[in-house]
């Protein structure tokens, strides 16, 4: 494995396989495929609640019933509780194409036409079908349901325009229904008995009663293509819901029998799956446009609105970036879509608006996607001024305008920057200035011009006159940037050359040829060094204040799609079409390290931090993470990751984040003999060099435990408890002088016996087992793996860690007995070389410094009067000032800082 591993992929919501929808109590859950795995909705909000692991194949049908899922991949079927899988179920032949939820069995039909019945009762034990039925060679499966009231009974439509009506207790075909010279597509069963909905792929729906095997009312869709999804209404409305592979939805009223109303531009993609929810007005839909939305039919006019919807992009992404310190990324697609992605938290992903699109395109007549912006081929951001006015320029296909938008209300900007339009040609590179004041464009007709982001005024174009020319180059310009004072500009044209322009007079400074074509640029602000892209699959680096070439990296087999600098400048990373992602040492200039991906690279950014790398590939709508190993790992080393010159070949990163475990579910003889606290201490990482860690414990916690007696102090009550007034008539008194009531004692006479049972009592307390504080302490020394008893500590409350020390403390300090054989003086010992390994390791840092503080304020004395106990302490003095002296140099300059500005007069 290389530096960057698979993480997970982001902005994947569904596929072209139909959804599963089951209610769990008063919720309701839907169930999509997204490839490999799955992905569990609740449709309340349509929060993500549940992701599947990855399975080998992509899933082809899906089924739920509660906490079961069935997913068909290929030629078998996996059963998964809730995320864990179960069982797997392997009896077909063929690719398994439909999968129904019958009653406490599941009916699965592969391409062959064979249909097996399975039970999921007790399914970890039944790993095999107890029914088989063989369609006939001529009928080909295309959907299957069950009628409402038919015991035992599916139904069943063929691609050749057919359906049949079987008995699966019987496995006996009752009927055939002779079609309706088109193959049906999808059928649905309707809250009315007998009645069936059957859509066929001449755009035709049948309402049919299948007893009397009677029409009882067709429609027709408006639009070309077949129907592909269907679903009644049950909240007492006649409604009817149809979907087409034109992705428009229709609603059609049962007792009128016509067309009520058309959800046009509903989808961008074929409408795969229909829903209307039990008893209410809501209708969901999918499409493998990726995306799923709710409707609601709450207008006065019965036509339904948009409640809510999860989407992403439609189209493969074309250009990615990290914004706000690596929490999202920003995101174009061919779609003509530009999205902003959370990497932490799925919700906040969203399309920013391009003001109306829809009211616009219904009142023009036309559609969403002739409305819609073209798609961006380039765009740049700055964070610095999101709060004032748009920091955020893109570039269109074919467009000789560019767009600003504003992150903050996740809008389109009101300005349109127009660059020379006297000659207009498209837009083709942009860049935003270190400050976020200034925009800078590049043109396909060679033409570079300055922008205000705030206001959208022109503020001067960059011209060469030394070649006696109207523009900045000859030809197309494939790159511009600034550097991070604004005192420089530079841009690359198309034939290879390479202009440093200054920034404010716009006077060209110097240029330089690579020699051929130049396919883009990438430049690093704080290190001045400019890293190119020419036709010959060569990167070269620039360095622009000294104007000549410092790097050159060869190494990639097919056309370079994006390259991206580290923040600190080190690293280049560069992608190709050959599949490959390679890493260069800037600085050793060398290749660090080479992946291997099946689906080439189209675009990749790696965050500020550097912890995490993003990547789109081709005809791929997600986005897909990698995760940084050397950030999350104890070894600081990058080559012991690194590959170097070999090229490792990684899968891609799925949807889940967390793999399946192969000893999950693992079964392993408990032997009786063990204690039942006997736990499996884990192995502890080898703590970063140079780096302190703390406890991440409440400031309290920690606190209090040096301040103990204080707070006892203060919480010791004021008075002191008062005698009663008059003692209760049954207590036996005795009179006094004073005349205060006395409680006359029992008067105990301890016999020769009693004191056997005393004293019998006496050893089996001191029989008792050690206590957990001792447990976790010999433990964790014998086995030299402290971590187990670190956790239990930090779990005290101070009062109860206080109690835990003062145990070990020595009363009878007379005792001649030889310290080896004293109990307290080994628990003391075990703490000191505790307290030594862990000063080492330099873990838990706070919290360990107010635990030695308690400790050597109870222990002190018998440790100053123990010789054997000494030589400890002495090491843990050694140790205790080394480890402080380095925590005190991280803190000398942020002293010095502080002491300066503290002194000086603004």
């Amino acid at each position: 494995m290389g530096i960057f591993e698979p993480y997970r992929a982001i902005g994947c919501i569904t596929t072209s396989v139909p959804f599963s929808v089951q209610r769990l109590g008063t919720e309701t859950f839907v169930t999509v495929s997204v490839g490999k795995a799955f992905q569990i909705f609740n449709c309340a909000k349509l929060t993500l609640v549940l992701v599947g692991p990855q399975l080998p194949k992509k899933i082809s049908a899906l089924a739920s019933y509660r906490e079961y899922t069935f997913a068909a991949y290929g030629k078998n079927i996996a059963v998964f509780k809730r995320a864990h899988q179960v069982a797997t179920w392997s009896s077909h032949n063929a690719k398994v194409k439909l999968l129904l939820l019958f009653g406490e069995h599941i009916v699965s039909v592969d391409v062959c036409g064979n249909m097996f019945l399975w039970p999921f009762k007790g399914v970890e034990d039944n790993l095999a079908p107890f029914g088989h039925i063989m369609l006939h060679e001529k009928f080909n499966p295309s959907c299957i349901m069950h009628p409402d009231t038919y015991l035992n009974k599916v139904l069943i439509g063929s691609e050749q325009g057919s359906m049949q009506l079987w008995n699966i207790s019987t496995k006996k075909k009752i009927f055939e229904f002779n079609g309706w010279n088109s193959p049906i597509s999808c059928c649905v069963s309707s809250p009315a008995l007998d009645v069936v909905a059957i859509g066929c792929s001449d755009g035709r729906i049948h309402v049919h009663n299948i007893r009397y095997d009677e029409e009882l009312v067709s429609f027709t869709h408006s639009t070309r293509g077949s129907v592909t999804a269907l679903s009644f209404c049950t909240d007492g409305q006649p409604l009817l819901a149809s979907g087409g592979s034109s992705g428009v939805i229709s609603i059609w009223n049962l007792e009128k029998k016509r067309l009520q109303s058309v959800i046009r531009e509903a989808h961008d993609s074929v409408i795969t799956s229909l829903h209307f929810f039990a008893n209410e007005p809501v209708l969901m839909s999918s499409s493998a446009d990726n995306s799923i939305k709710m409707w609601i039919f709450d207008t006065s006019d019965g036509d339904p609105r948009l409640l809510r919807f999860r989407s992403g992009h439609s189209a493969p992404p074309l250009c990615i970036k990290f914004y706000a310190n690596g929490r999202h990324i920003l995101s174009a697609g061919q779609d003509r879509a530009f999205r902003l992605f959370s990497v932490v938290q799925d919700q906040q992903s969203r399309e920013l608006s391009q003001r109306h699109v829809s009211k616009r395109a219904k009142k023009l007549k036309l559609k969403e996607e002739e409305i819609k912006l073209k798609p961006v081929i380039a765009f740049d951001c700055a964070e610095i001024r999101e709060r004032d006015w748009c920091n955020v320029i893109t570039c269109h296909m074919d467009t000789a305008r560019a767009y600003v938008w504003r992150l903050q209300n996740f809008v389109l900007g009101e300005h349109i920057l127009n660059p020379c339009p006297e000659n207009p040609t498209p837009v083709k590179a942009c860049a935003i200035s270190a400050c976020g004041n200034f925009a800078i464009l590049g043109t396909a007709g060679g033409w570079i011009e300055r922008f205000n982001l705030q206001s959208g005024i022109r503020r001067g174009s960059y011209i060469d006159i030394s070649e006696s020319r109207s523009c900045a180059h000859d030809g197309e310009v494939v790159g511009v940037a600034c550097d991070s004072t604004n005192t420089l500009m530079i841009s690359a044209g198309y034939k290879g050359d390479i202009k440093v322009w200054d920034f404010k007079e716009r006077d060209l400074k110097s240029r330089w040829e690579i020699g051929c074509s130049v396919v883009k640029i990438v430049y690093h602000r704080y290190n001045g060094l400019l890293a190119t892209v020419a036709d010959d699959l060569t990167i070269r680096l620039f360095d622009v204040v000294a104007l000549r070439l410092v790097r050159k990296f060869e190494g990639h087999t097919d056309r370079i799609t994006d390259l991206c600098f580290s923040e600190d400048g080190k690293w280049l990373l560069s992608s190709s079409m050959d599949g490959s992602l390679r890493i260069w040492d800037v600085i050793l200039a060398r290749q660090l390290d080479a992946i291997h991906v099946n689906i080439p690279i189209t675009a990749l950014s790696l965050s500020s931090n550097m912890d995490i790398l993003a990547t789109t590939h081709v005809d791929q709508n997600g986005v897909y993470l990698w995760v940084n190993q050397a950030m999350f790992s104890s070894t600081s080393n990058i080559d012991s990751y690194a590959s170097g010159k070999e090229v490792v070949s990684v899968k891609l990163p799925s949807i889940s984040s967390v793999e399946r475990s192969q000893d999950e579910h693992s079964e392993e003889p408990v032997n009786a003999s063990q204690p039942k606290n006997d736990l499996e201490f884990p192995i502890q990482d080898k703590q970063i060099p140079e780096l302190v860690t703390l406890s991440l414990l409440p400031k309290s916690q920690w606190q209090n435990l040096i301040n103990l007696d204080i707070i006892k102090v203060r919480n010791k009550p004021i008075e002191p408890p008062k005698k009663p007034e008059k003692a209760p008539f049954f207590l036996p008194s005795v009179p006094s002088l004073s005349g205060e009531i006395l409680f006359e004692p029992e008067k105990l006479s301890l016999k020769e016996k009693d004191k056997t049972e005393v004293g019998k009592q006496m050893k089996t307390i001191s029989d008792m087992p050690q206590s957990r504080f001792l447990y976790f302490l010999q433990s964790s020394k014998e086995t030299d793996n402290y971590a187990a008893f670190t956790d239990y500590i930090k779990g005290l409350s101070p009062s109860t860690l206080d109690m835990e020390l003062r145990m070990f403390q020595i009363i009878d300090d007379d005792d001649q007995q030889e310290a080896e054989k004293r109990s307290e003086l080994v628990s003391i010992e075990w703490l000191l070389d505790y307290f030594i390994h862990e000063l080492s390791c330099r873990n838990n840092f706070e919290f360990l410094q107010a635990v030695i503080r308690l400790f050597l304020k109870i222990h002190g004395e018998t440790i100053r009067q123990q010789s054997c106990l000494q030589e400890k302490a002495r090491k843990l003095l050694d140790i205790q000032c080394m480890v402080w002296q380095r925590v005190d140099k991280l803190f000398q300059s942020s002293r010095c800082v502080v002491a300066f500005l503290s002194n000086s007069q603004i």
